[in-house]
Parts: C-alpha cells; structure tokens; sequence
C-alpha cells in the first residue's frame, strides 16, 4: 500500500521516494523492511564488487538514502515511516563490508542484520529518536554494524561463515 503523502509530488519528491523505497521496495505489503533488506542481498550477491567499489556502494548509500529518506519522511509526514527502506540497503551492505560476498556470508548477514535492526539494541532504538534522514537511517547502521561485529568474531573463532 502506497503511503498518503502530505506535500505536493515535485520532480524531487519523486526521486527521494524512488531511493528511499528502494524502487518501490518499501511498498511491500508484508515486511517492507525485510523486503528492502532483500533488495541489499540480490545486488550484493549480483554485483561482483571490488572492495573498494563495494565501500563506493556503502557511502553513496548512506549519503543518499540519508538525504533521501528526509525528503520521504517530509513528503509521508511521519516519522520513520515503512516505506523507507534504504536505511536497510545501507545496514544491510555495512553487516558484510568488509569480508567476502560469498552466500553463506550473504545468508548469515541478512538474518543476523535483521535480528539486530529488529531488537535494536543499545544505543540504536534510542538515536533513532533523531530527526530527519539522520534517525531514519541510524539505528540500522547500527544494526549493520553489530552484524559485521559478530560475523567478524564469528569467522575469527569458527572459520564460518
């Protein structure tokens, strides 16, 4: 379902919303989170990034999804609505950056990043609390962020994934 928007669509409105929901990602009727999280996994398992372009990836992301998913907050008139999923596609690509995109990697990533983003631990249920694109998009830094953590131990510890 579409989100009722409270300003009128200008040419940047339309853009913001085409990022922030990555592509119409977000209007998934069922788990739109979850759904802008697949979008991160296809394209991570598609494209065969270098590791510096897959840190390019991260950033443009980051900066655009957080500049995007303000104008989105704006034109909805809520906060953090659900149809804003690029925060996913960021957290997502930070739960596995620096280590290889092999599926287990990929799998493994996807279900601990939405594990964290949904719990949101300490402190990102409560910088969430921030305005505008900067607390659309960092809790699930956060969550990313905690993910590449335990996959990092993970692969220190039991060479898996």
């Amino acid at each position: 379902m579409r989100a009722a928007l409270r300003q009128p669509v200008t040419p940047v409105t339309r853009v913001a919303l085409g990022i922030a929901t990555a592509l119409g990602a977000g209007y998934s009727p069922i788990a739109p989170g979850t759904a802008g999280s697949a979008v991160a996994l296809v394209i991570l398992w598609l494209v065969p990034f270098s590791q510096a372009a897959l840190v390019a990836f991260f950033v443009a992301v980051t900066v655009v999804g957080t500049w995007a998913a303000h104008v989105a907050e704006a034109a909805v008139g809520d906060k953090d609505p659900g149809v804003i999923v690029i925060d996913e596609v960021a957290g997502m690509t930070l739960s596995v950056l620096v280590l290889p995109l092999t599926v287990p990697v990929l799998l493994a990533g996807f279900v601990l990043f939405r594990i964290f983003d949904v719990v949101k631990p300490f402190p990102a249920g409560r910088l969430q609390a921030l305005s505008g694109g900067v607390g659309v998009m960092i809790d699930d830094l956060i969550a990313g962020l905690y993910a590449l953590l335990i996959l990092i131990a993970a692969r220190a510890a039991f060479a898996w994934p």
